[in-house]
């Protein structure tokens, strides 16, 4: 090829780059970007440009690795564009450091996946945007610590001065200030006579350049600067950028580093240590215990708000109040209480009643949940958490109005949460087993993986630090992890993708060719394995027979063309199959399998799967439930162990819990035992319950305390008048009006053996109880009214949905239509068109033609098997361009195999606005 042909072939544009891109590396742009498909673009000229939007850069920056978002600063402050040769002497210096040589290759391939960076390797350009993000500027300092060129530091200084610099280092004046700055600058860029000049300079002025070398490159000076400084001046080692203000130049500062843009280059993620190592049945044992602990603690808080929970603030949300009392209520601390509240909250056992006076407590969901195993129940509760965006660890903090953020309230969402929670769990699933981390270390490798753009903060201030550090907490108090390292089910509950995630961050085994011109790196990795079975290895159906548009199969113009591996997955991408049928098969290979390939788990059955296969691992762990309990003699009873439901739940009404722990102690009161007997139980069910559950004989005090609350419990009865208490003991009736408690009551005597009372029942009820009396309620026909543990529901409910962070990753289905459409748009934007007699064509827009003209164009398509380009107007009035190939019309519509949406449709021939015919070679191959 001549040169002529070679740069012919070199894109011009980022657009036509991606041009020149497979279908292959647009899948994964679109992964990488998922932004960019929000809604399909028309063309690769409108993906361009949208891939260069502000918005859609700050994002694919923030996505990038240590590394690679280094390799782009970089970019930022080489040339424009830049050879891949000057890149890595910015990255690797003059001493050539081989780890960073090595791991450049994929950093570069991860930039050109995103379309961050495009061209070859001898024109490599950073997307303007990302330039303007990532260049230094005084407002926005460059996290490289460099300052301006000398061209850009000197754009404001009076071409007198400029002369005067370039005669105090030994050049030769020119006749204008132009060439004075470019001999300048190759003069700083020159290793050996920059050596040289420096080599002259005094200590004391190298110690101010030593100073500004690595950044800030900028300092003040006074109006009558020292000698040491004077002499950096006159030479132009620094420049004035303001009144008071010098500059260290770029070159400069580049030579002074020996040829490093950053100080220090991380090509290598840090390593994940280990702080202690258990061993696998230790760790099982110890997160099957804490599992088991967060099953009862759930428990405990809906128990606790079954029969309605605390009230919800007018904002939404719990009050401290509550929260404190909760934490009470379940021996926690508060930010421990609130991680259990929203936990609930999120697993959609609990919500607000809705009702006026409205109040938190649990979901129909929740009686179904406690009917499940208890190893089904505790995946649910795991599931939930590791994909929930609610995030307790902030309750407590200040939003942006200065509004205290409460647990159950609005604003507690961070998008962050589930892939930094999916990605510690990896991390820790990549040690050994048994293994617990170092937190630092793993915060470290979270740094490096995902950095914060600008000033880099010290401590736990970023949001991503924090939301690990409360992942390492959480799973501990949930049981996925055991002394601090993964267990067994908790490995489980990644899935699949575990083993795969957790290299994620490595680079590349070994060095890459330079040039990685349309590489399939970060996403399109990432599918190696998880696609196992689908479409195509590219993310692409693969084309069939009735296809009209081809998938494109364009080779990059580079001289090299390695496999991209991904800086978060290192599973290479295989470069793509041509089609089945365009090649024999070998005659060794087997016969072809009739049998279709299981379609792909959606993502709602991958979730099922892995909480089931983490059930079934936790479940022989956990202890089985007891029926018995040992009665004692101080009216206790001990439960050894988890109770069975009809069993805890009776018991639960009968007596109180006073601890818990490995064994659950319960006191019986005659408040408890009135309670029993308040929801329909006798004194001969309670001895019989006793005496069926006990491993040891009912003691005689219990038996004597049932008997004896039983004797006095119902004796008085209290109905609706607006309240009545009636009784057949007069004496008992005059023994309650001589009390002085009662007075608050409004007590009067109606009959001998009835009062009447002001208050109403619920509160005369607890009077009479707190007066020392066992009283039963009674309905208006007399009976006793059971007051059984009916626990108030809400409506149902469904769990609150998480808030994702952007737009959610397209499906394989999804990305082959879109590039389809992509491609048959760009098709249609860019074929070349036949010039139309008269009137001809505005560029990119369809001609304006007549009704006559139309209906006869396309007649004539229809005889000759032209390809046409038509403007169409649907029924919304949306405008559009379609490349069509007419079949017949008839009836004032014309059906034609759309190019556009690659399928047959018909339109109205009132709705073309215009129609054109291809020219010769877009006709004869639209693709």
């Amino acid at each position: 090829m001549s040169g002529d042909e070679k740069a012919a072939a070199a894109p011009r544009s980022l657009a036509e780059a991606l041009r020149q891109r497979d279908d292959a590396s647009l899948a994964a742009l679109l992964r990488a970007r998922p932004d960019l498909i929000t809604p399909v673009p028309t063309d690769l000229t409108q993906l361009a440009t949208r891939a260069g939007t502000r918005a859609s850069v700050v994002r694919a920056l923030e996505r990038l690795d240590r590394f690679a978002l280094q390799t782009a600063e970089a970019l930022a402050v080489a040339g424009d564009p830049a050879s891949y040769g000057e890149l890595l002497g910015l990255m690797a210096g003059d001493d050539g450091d081989p780890q960073v040589a090595a791991a450049l290759p994929r950093a570069l391939g991860a930039l050109r996946e995103r379309a961050l960076v495009w061209g070859a390797d001898d024109r490599l350009r950073l997307v303007r945007t990302a330039r303007e993000l990532l260049a230094p500027s005084p407002q926005h300092p460059s996290p490289t610590g460099l300052g301006p060129t000398v061209q850009e530091a000197t754009a404001g200084m009076s071409p007198g001065r400029i002369q005067e610099i370039v005669a105090a280092v030994g050049l030769p004046s020119t006749h204008d200030s132009v060439s004075a700055v470019a001999s300048l600058t190759a003069l700083f860029t020159d290793r050996e006579r920059m050596s040289a000049l420096l080599a002259d300079v005094p200590a004391d002025s190298l110690e101010v350049l030593d100073r500004l070398v690595w950044g800030p490159p900028y300092g003040q000076v006074t109006a009558d600067p020292a000698p040491r400084l004077r002499l950096l001046l006159d030479r132009g080692l620094l420049l004035p950028t303001a009144p008071g203000t010098v500059v260290l130049p770029r070159e400069v500062a580049l030579h002074l580093r020996a040829g490093r843009a950053h100080r220090a280059p991380e090509p290598v993620p840090p390593a994940v240590t280990a702080s202690a190592t258990h061993t696998a049945r230790v760790v099982d044992a110890t997160a099957a215990g804490q599992a088991y602990t967060a099953l009862a603690t759930v428990e405990e808080l809906l128990k606790d708000w079954d029969e309605g929970g605390p009230n919800v603030l007018r904002a939404g949300g719990l009050s401290v109040r509550d929260l404190k009392r909760t934490a009470v209520a379940l021996d926690v601390p508060e930010p421990v209480a609130a991680f259990w509240v929203e936990l609930a909250y999120a697993a959609g056992l609990l919500a607000s009643d809705g009702e006026v006076d409205e109040r938190y407590a649990a979901t129909p969901a929740y009686d179904e949940w406690l009917e499940l195993p208890p190893a089904d129940r505790w995946a649910r509760l795991a599931q939930a958490w590791l994909t929930a965006t609610r995030t307790p660890g902030v309750v407590g903090d200040r939003d942006a109005k200065d509004r205290t953020l409460s647990a159950l309230g609005p604003g507690l969402d961070r998008s962050a949460a589930p892939e930094v929670r999916h990605r510690v769990l990896a991390l820790l699933a990549a040690l050994p087993e048994g293994a617990a981390p170092d937190a630092e270390s793993v915060l470290a490798r979270l740094r490096w993986e995902r950095p914060l753009r600008g000033p880099q903060r010290t401590g736990d201030h970023d949001l991503r630090t924090r939301l690990a550090r409360w992942t390492l907490s959480e799973a501990e108090l949930l049981g996925v992890t055991g002394r601090g390292a993964l267990s067994a089910h908790g490995r489980a509950l990644l899935g699949a993708g575990a083993s795969a995630g957790a290299s994620a961050g490595a680079p590349a085994a070994g060095p890459a060719a330079p040039g990685t011109g349309t590489g399939t790196g970060t996403a399109a990795g990432a599918a190696s394995d998880a696609d196992a079975g689908r479409p195509g290895p590219d993310g692409l159906t693969t084309p069939g027979p009735g296809d009209k548009l081809p998938v494109h199969k364009h080779h990059p113009h580079h001289p090299h063309h390695p496999t991209a591996e991904s800086p978060h997955d290192s599973t290479p991408v295989p470069v793509p199959a041509p089609p089945h049928d365009t090649a024999p098969p070998h005659p060794t290979a087997p016969p072809h399998d009739p049998t279709p390939a299981p379609a792909p788990l959606s993502p709602a059955e991958q979730a099922a799967a892995t909480a089931a296969a983490a059930a079934r691992l936790l479940a022989p762990l956990l202890p089985e439930p007891l029926d018995h309990v040992l009665l004692q003699a101080d009216l206790t009873a001990v439960a050894p162990g988890p109770l069975r439901r009809p069993l805890a739940d009776m018991l639960g009404v009968l007596a109180n819990v006073e601890s818990k722990g490995g064994a659950t102690v319960y006191r019986f009161t005659p408040a408890s035992v009135r309670r029993a007997l308040d929801a329909g139980r006798s004194a001969a069910d309670l001895h019989a319950f006793l005496t069926e559950h006990s491993r040891t004989p009912v003691p005689q005090p219990l038996a004597y305390l049932i008997d004896d609350v039983a004797r006095r419990h119902g004796h008085l009865r209290v109905g609706a008048a607006s309240a009545y208490v009636r009784c057949d003991d007069d004496a008992l009736l005059n023994e309650i009006l001589a009390d002085k408690r009662s007075a608050g009551l409004g007590l009067r005597r109606l009959a001998p053996t009835v009062l009447a009372a002001q208050a109403d029942p619920g509160a005369l009820l607890e009077g009479l109880r707190a007066m020392g009396y066992a009283p039963a309620a009674e309905s208006a026909a007399g009976d006793v009214v059971i007051a059984r543990a009916d626990s108030h529901r809400t409506p149902p409910r469904t769990a609150p949905e998480p808030v994702p962070d952007g737009p959610p990753a397209p499906d394989t289905p999804l990305l082959s239509a879109a590039i389809r459409a992509i491609r048959a748009g760009d098709l249609a934007a860019t074929a070349p068109r036949r010039p139309a007699a008269a009137d001809p064509a505005a560029d990119g827009e369809p001609p304006r033609t007549s009704a006559a003209e139309t209906l006869a164009t396309v007649q004539a398509a229809v005889l000759t098997g032209e390809t046409l380009w038509i403007g169409y107007v649907n029924a919304d009035g949306a405008a559009s361009q379609r490349v069509i190939a007419p079949i017949r019309v008839e009836g004032g519509f014309v059906t034609a195999y759309d190019h556009t949406a690659d399928e047959v449709r018909t339109y109205p021939l009132h709705r073309i606005t215009g129609v054109a015919e291809l020219a010769e070679e877009a006709a004869a191959d639209p693709s």
